[in-house]
């Protein structure tokens, strides 16, 4: 019986070392399309003349070695209430900048992108955004009892439809927490957006916020338009794994080839006043 037990292992175990064939499997490539990322963000307290917008190409999902950046293009937006141009620099790295941007509030801006011998446009308005009146922690106001979390509170503007997004960095995390909101249910009252990090992860390592730990975070005002295609995103992206989650679609932003509308670009336009502040835990 010992034997046939022994025997019946090293077959068992000559199955799982002998099945180390490769197997290629050839992805589909989609089409190179053009992003944009073309985000005014004007922080409170200072003249938001500098900007940035920075263009590339989308790579295949697989490879890291291509140089995606784009050089060569011409960008430039355009105050459409007061008719001032804003020409904006290549800096033959993928960037391109300004130092004399003058952002207005609710006036419309439309941006113009000259690539390959085509046009991209989109329009969008200056979005103003409340102060954070403050920010807080405790062990309540998250989803876990047991960690800490820290919230941010401002004042609804009672007179107008709001909607935001919310940005939480801090130095372990890849990619910032982003979130948004609507005014819908307390137009013209104190607002507040919370964030917690979990007690571990999948490995066991504890992950939770600790006394000392410091975070960023930032409030910007945002257009309907952008606070439905952010939703979206965001939705596809924290649902992945899920399985009741919906599925996953291409969202287009508001960037449009105006030469050729089958060869649309990737990303947003759009134009925010934020407040930031760092937070530090007790």
């Amino acid at each position: 019986m010992t034997n046939y037990i022994k025997l019946t292992f090293v077959l068992v175990l000559l199955s799982f070392t002998s099945c180390s064939d490769v197997i290629d499997v050839e992805v589909p490539t989609a089409t190179e399309r053009l992003n944009i990322e073309a985000s005014i963000d004007w922080q409170k307290g200072t003249t938001g003349n500098e900007q940035t917008i920075i263009l590339s190409t989308s790579t295949p999902y697989f490879d890291t070695t291509i140089d995606n950046t784009v050089v060569g293009a011409s960008v430039k937006v355009t105050n459409i209430d007061s008719g001032t141009e804003y020409i904006f620099t290549d800096q033959n790295n993928g960037t391109y900048t300004i130092s004399n941007f003058t952002p207005v509030f609710n006036n419309t801006f439309t941006l113009e992108v000259l690539y390959n011998n085509e046009v991209y446009t989109a329009t969008e308005t200056m979005i103003a955004v409340p102060a954070i009146n403050r920010a807080e922690q405790s062990l309540e106001g998250g989803f876990d009892d047991e960690v800490l979390d820290v919230t941010i509170y401002w004042d609804d503007p009672e007179a107008e439809e709001n909607f935001y997004f919310s940005k939480f960095d801090y130095q372990e995390l890849l990619f910032p927490n982003l979130d948004t909101g609507s005014d819908e249910f307390s137009n013209g009252n104190e607002m507040d957006e919370f964030f917690e990090r979990d007690k571990e992860d999948d490995d066991g390592n504890s992950t939770e916020f600790l006394p000392g730990d410091t975070v960023e975070i930032s409030l910007y005002g945002i257009s309907e338009r952008y606070y439905n295609y952010l939703s979206l995103l965001l939705d596809q992206y924290y649902g992945g794994g899920n399985p009741f989650s919906s599925i996953p679609a291409e969202l287009r932003g508001n960037c449009i080839n105006v030469t050729n509308s089958e060869n649309y670009a990737f990303g947003y336009f759009r134009l925010s006043e934020y407040d930031t502040l760092t937070y530090t835990f007790e």
